[in-house]
């Protein structure tokens, strides 16, 4: 690992992103981490420096970016952990069937879960070094991989995250010609106790639930050990590839 890394983090108020946080604020080879959330924090002492905005709206993505470039630029690791699978407040649930399909909530699934690490690729891609190793990594799912699909259901978040995974594809395509040691990948992190996947925790094993800390850990080791060649590629994690 390199020493004097600096990273961002978008999506440092829910459970994941703030595990990514803290884990990379505690890695000594880091020497600062800007962390992005969607409502403002207060900014505690150390690496982090918090930053405020909606990645649903680009010209909050627009500002944040211009803060990390004020700052310096030149980041080593961008990832994005933020991710909506139901919200009551907003009416949206995993469909079961296609009759609960509802235009409202599938737009506001894939502004969340497509449209907005989109917009965050736009403007952070530009900000990443071009002279060395870099990684831009989102969360995805491993429900968004089509050759996986045999239970039918969750069509909006499964769209999204199949939708996010193209996305991933074509920006790590971009991405080499700019940088040919740059790596541009989908991850995913298992099953996480947290408020996103707590409706769905009855059936998952004791040991198939992991806390953020250990799934942020998992991650960010997996991301160490990838190639630039895995470019483009969704990965568990544990390693394993998903297939698209």
């Amino acid at each position: 690992m390199r020493a004097g890394r600096r990273v961002a983090v978008w999506g440092a108020g829910g459970a994941i992103g703030d595990a990514f946080v803290q884990h990379l604020a505690a890695a000594p080879d880091v020497v600062e981490v800007f962390a992005v959330s969607r409502a403002a924090r207060p900014a505690p002492a150390g690496k982090i420096r918090t930053i405020a905005g909606d990645l649903t709206v680009e010209d909050d993505v627009a500002a944040a970016a211009a803060t990390v470039a004020d700052a310096g630029g030149n980041l080593d690791l961008v990832l994005i952990a933020s991710g909506v699978l139901h919200d009551a407040a907003a009416g949206i649930a995993p469909e079961k069937s296609w009759r609960a399909l509802d235009a409202a909530a599938m737009a506001r699934v894939f502004a969340v879960n497509t449209i907005g690490p989109s917009l965050i690729a736009k403007h952070f891609l530009p900000l990443l070094a071009r002279d060395r190793r870099v990684i831009f990594a989102a969360l995805s799912a491993r429900v968004g991989s089509i050759s996986d699909n045999r239970a039918g259901g969750w069509y909006a978040y499964r769209a999204s995250k199949a939708a996010l995974n193209m996305m991933i594809k074509g920006l790590a395509i971009e991405l080499a010609r700019r940088n040919p040691a740059a790596l541009c990948v989908g991850l995913h992190p298992g099953t996480v106790d947290s408020p996103l996947s707590a409706p769905f925790q009855r059936n998952v094993p004791a040991a198939g639930l992991f806390t953020p800390a250990r799934a942020a850990a998992a991650m960010l080791g997996v991301l160490e050990g990838l190639p630039a060649t895995a470019s483009g590629r969704l990965f568990a994690w544990d390693g394993a590839e998903i297939a698209p």
